[in-house]
């Protein structure tokens, strides 16, 4: 497989968003631990596209002039409905999977499948959202969103959920609950709990997002890797059982997303910085 630094790191994540809402869209891959990338596009259509699973928590800017305004879009469990406003240009962080910033005042939990207004649920904020919404420069917002990162930060998870985190990673989500319990010495029990508890997610959901971005990931690098291959390498029973699952997750088939990526040619439409 292919590996670039940049590419990698940001991985598939919301592919609908370039393929579907953007003629171009710029991302910085950030220095930041816990961030996994910035991003930034002008909407080139008001059709509806999808937000998929990726583990990411999103803090997305409107940055209308007129009418300003930002999102907090906790991650989903299954394909949703997304709409941007044509000719808008947006704004956005997300964070690396499974990381919760310390400024928000809602769980990791509370965050699954929800999107509140930035200012609602954000503390410490001050003047930022104005101060970020109201530059013309993706760099500016960036600089100035990665202060306010770095100064407050993320919660911290635990030294298990860590570890499970970083098992499932490496396994492209193809991971047994039984794995879990034999790598940490813990029960089941504990395990789920605590991941639970971190994170908003059961160890079992993660891996299905995982598993599924892992999937992306191969085939925006490749269009020529075959979903029967794929299914294989990551696990899956059958490619019946890939297709179902990857649909679940994406609202379209392998098949059809293969088909996408090379009409739009995807990797041409993101520009780094």
């Amino acid at each position: 497989m292919i590996e670039n630094y940049s590419i990698a790191k940001i991985k598939s994540k919301q592919p609908w968003f370039v393929l579907c809402a953007a003629e171009e869209y710029s991302v910085k891959v950030s220095n930041i631990p816990f961030v996994s990338h910035f991003y930034s596009f002008e909407s080139a259509s008001s059709e509806v596209t999808n937000a998929i699973p990726d583990g990411c928590i999103d803090i997305l800017f409107d940055c209308d002039s007129s009418k300003p305004k930002a999102t907090v879009c906790g991650t989903t469990l299954g394909a949703e409905a997304v709409e941007f406003t044509y000719k808008h240009r947006y704004f956005g962080v997300r964070f690396s999977a499974t990381s919760t910033p310390n400024f928000l005042n809602l769980s990791a939990s509370e965050l699954i499948n929800q999107r509140p207004e930035f200012k609602d649920i954000a503390l410490k904020i001050n003047d930022l959202f104005e101060q970020v919404a109201s530059q013309e420069s993706f760099t500016n917002q960036v600089l100035l969103f990665s202060k306010f990162l770095i100064k407050h930060g993320i919660r911290n998870h635990s030294s298990l959920s860590k570890q499970v985190v970083q098992y499932i990673f490496v396994n492209k989500g193809n991971v047994q609950i039984k794995e879990l319990e034999d790598i940490t010495g813990y029960t089941c029990r504990t395990i789920q709990r605590q991941f639970l508890l971190d994170t908003g997610m059961t160890p079992k959901t993660f891996c299905r997002i995982v598993r599924v971005q892992s999937a992306l990931y191969e085939i925006n690098l490749n269009t020529h890797t075959k979903p029967s291959e794929l299914a294989y390498r990551l696990g899956f029973s059958d490619q019946a059982h890939f297709t179902r699952e990857f649909k679940a997750l994406t609202n379209t088939t392998p098949n059809h997303y293969v088909n996408r990526i090379e009409e739009s040619m995807y990797l041409d439409k993101v520009k780094f910085y």
